[in-house]
């Protein structure tokens, strides 16, 4: 029965391929006359298999679906692109299809010919414009619905293409959702929030699937509406959802070796645009030297970083520079860090899969044995993110933008002079969102706050914190929670 549905299938999608020939259809953008197409072609052919003795279709609904997929989408790896629980899909080889649900792995039962696996590959660069041959067997690039692409080729493989598709599950797009999701504490929201408005210098480490990403995108919704942001990364991943946003990727060598563009490049040209805020999506390499150039120069800005610890993201900070040239040293690198960074957001995913915010760490401007002083703001203690510093790192930026460095590390202090009868919390701006009738992600996270039965938090110009509430701390041992308790727990990727 299945090999006569598979050649009502191959009936139809030729069918439908030649149509979308003649029409000129590009049925990866057309989708939706590429679907009408479909719809008839599956139609007419369900009632000449009547009369024609061809293979019958049981299910109409689902032949559309299959049809379109296989013209319009990625065929056998479309059902999992459309699954909002798969975060990942690999590929071993042909007979190796595995997927990452809640990050566990497991081996799909799909199996797929070489010649499938090629086509696939070469429809999904094929709106990138980028390319993939023997002289250039690595690709990297994106997927129209943001998903990233990687791509590996023998013989640097040893026989089969390896692909990596990594989809971008957005369950969270600002600070108020983390704590809905139990990412961390609403305190430590309120701090990071209070610190992006400000414009401290954010670095956000972890290792691979730890979250990066997503707390980058979720910092950026902090940034006040009238700033114009210029984000750089070697392939779009950032979703910044701001009106004056530019967004620039690396672009690879075209087949005579030239025309390439790296993200050192990028990090000049964006200092060219009249920049708020530049957001370079990770560091790797020599590009953090331009990084650091840049917030030196006094622009505020953000990146991420691989790293096991909020630590040794700080030591990597300071080394990946060196690669830049045998004319950098340590000697200047290492203060212009401390004198650039201002705190690292670091993320962790649990064996289990969940993710959270581990560590907020603060970078203080003191460099001793060359060695960059470091302090926790935030740690996890008895599985909450709670604040345990005296102080804020770089507390004139804060107290410049209107906040009470005092009151954002203690959300149970006692109200400041005047503060009776008053409300207002950490995120009201006077000037931003509010003057332009946007609802902020502030606001939100203020709602999420409230609906969560969550945290009070510190205020603008001096005031005490919001009284009432019985704080973001939980009574848990482990790592993870929800919103309510204010435990940490998952990250979503």
């Amino acid at each position: 029965m299945a090999t006569v549905a598979e050649d009502a299938i191959g009936l139809i999608e030729a069918d439908v391929r030649e149509q979308i020939r003649r029409s000129g259809l590009d049925p990866l953008h057309e989708v939706e006359p590429t679907r009408q197409i479909v719809a008839a072609v599956v139609a007419e052919y369900d009632v000449r298999s009547a009369q024609a003795g061809l293979p019958r279709i049981q299910d109409l609904e689902a032949a559309r679906k299959t049809v379109l997929d296989l013209v319009a989408g990625y065929g056998p790896l479309q059902p999992y692109l459309d699954d909002p629980e798969v975060e990942e899909i690999w590929l071993n080889g042909p007979a190796e299809v595995y997927v990452a649900r809640g990050g566990e792995s497991e081996l799909t039962s799909l199996v797929l010919s070489e010649s499938q696996v090629r086509t696939l590959v070469e429809r999904m660069l094929k709106s990138s414009g980028r390319r993939l041959d023997l002289s250039s067997p690595f690709v990297d690039a994106s997927l129209p619905d943001g998903s990233r692409l990687h791509v590996v080729i023998p013989d640097v493989t040893r026989a089969h293409w390896a692909v990596n598709i990594r989809k971008f599950v957005a369950r969270a797009r600002r600070l108020q959702d983390l704590v809905t999701l139990g990412s961390m504490t609403v305190q430590a929201a309120e701090f990071l929030h209070a610190a992006v408005d400000s414009g401290l210098n954010v670095l956000v480490s972890g290792a691979t699937q730890a979250g990066k990403t997503t707390m980058l995108n979720c910092l950026c919704a902090a940034i006040g509406p009238r700033e114009r942001v210029i984000t750089v990364e070697e392939v779009f991943e950032l979703k910044v959802a701001l009106r004056d946003v530019v967004g620039m990727q690396c672009r690879q060598a075209n087949l005579e070796g030239t025309g390439e563009i790296p993200l050192r490049r990028l990090v000049k040209e964006a200092l060219r645009m009249r920049p708020d805020r530049l957001v370079v999506g990770e560091v790797r390499e020599a590009e953090s030297l331009d990084m650091l150039i840049a917030l030196n120069a006094g622009l505020p800005g953000m990146c991420s970083i691989h790293a096991n610890s909020a630590r040794d993201a700080v030591t990597k900070i300071c080394t990946l520079p060196l690669l830049a040239g045998e004319n950098i040293s340590s000697a200047f690198v290492v203060p212009t860090v401390a004198s650039c960074f201002d705190m690292v957001v670091h993320c962790h995913r649990a064996p289990d899969g969940h993710r959270y915010v581990a560590e907020i760490l603060g970078i203080g401007n003191r460099v001793e044995n060359g060695v960059i002083e470091t302090y926790p703001v935030f740690q996890l203690r008895d599985g909450t993110l709670r604040a345990v510093a005296s102080e804020v790192p770089a507390a004139h930026k804060f107290v410049r933008a209107g906040y009470s460095p005092a009151v954002l590390l203690h959300d149970d202090a006692a109200p400041g002079p005047g503060d009776e009868g008053t409300s207002e919390p950490v995120w009201t701006r006077g000037g931003s969102s509010h003057q332009t009738g946007e609802r902020s992600s502030a606001e939100d996270l203020t709602a999420a706050s409230s609906a969560g039965g969550a945290a009070p938090g510190a205020r603008r110009n001096g005031a005490g914190p919001r009284r009432g509430g019985s704080g973001p701390r939980g009574n848990g041992s482990g790592p993870r929670g929800d919103a309510s308790s204010g435990r940490a727990g998952r990250v979503p990727q």
